[in-house]
C-alpha cells in the first residue's frame, strides 16, 4: 500500500528501522517500541471512538471477534497513560 522514497513498497524493516531512530531522537529505549504496537494503538483508538468491535475485525482481517478483543481489552486512557510513562507524545 505504501512506498518508500525510492518506489519500493514499504516493509515491516523501513518501518522498524524509522522507529528505532525515532525512539533515539525522543530519548525512549528502542526494546520497548515495536511496530506492532502502533496497531494495537489504532485498535484501542477506533474501538474507544466507534465501540463497533465487528466492524474493527474487518478492518484488522480478523476472520474471528475474539481475536480482536484481544487489541481492546486496555482502554485508550490506560494506553495513553502507558504512553506517558514512555516519554512518548500523542498529537
Amino acid at each position: 500500500v505504501f512506498i518508500t522514497r525510492t518506489g519500493k513498497p514499504l516493509d515491516r524493516s523501513n518501518i522498524w528501522r524509522d522507529m528505532k531512530a525515532l525512539c533515539k531522537r525522543a530519548g525512549v529505549k528502542a526494546g520497548k517500541v515495536f511496530p506492532h504496537n502502533l496497531r494495537h494503538l489504532f485498535a484501542r483508538t477506533f474501538y474507544s471512538l466507534e465501540k463497533d468491535l465487528s466492524r474493527l475485525a474487518d478492518i484488522l482481517g480478523h476472520t474471528n471477534v475474539s481475536t480482536t478483543r484481544i487489541y481492546t481489552v486496555e482502554s485508550g486512557a490506560a494506553h495513553r497513560r502507558q504512553i506517558e510513562r514512555l516519554g512518548l507524545v500523542i498529537t
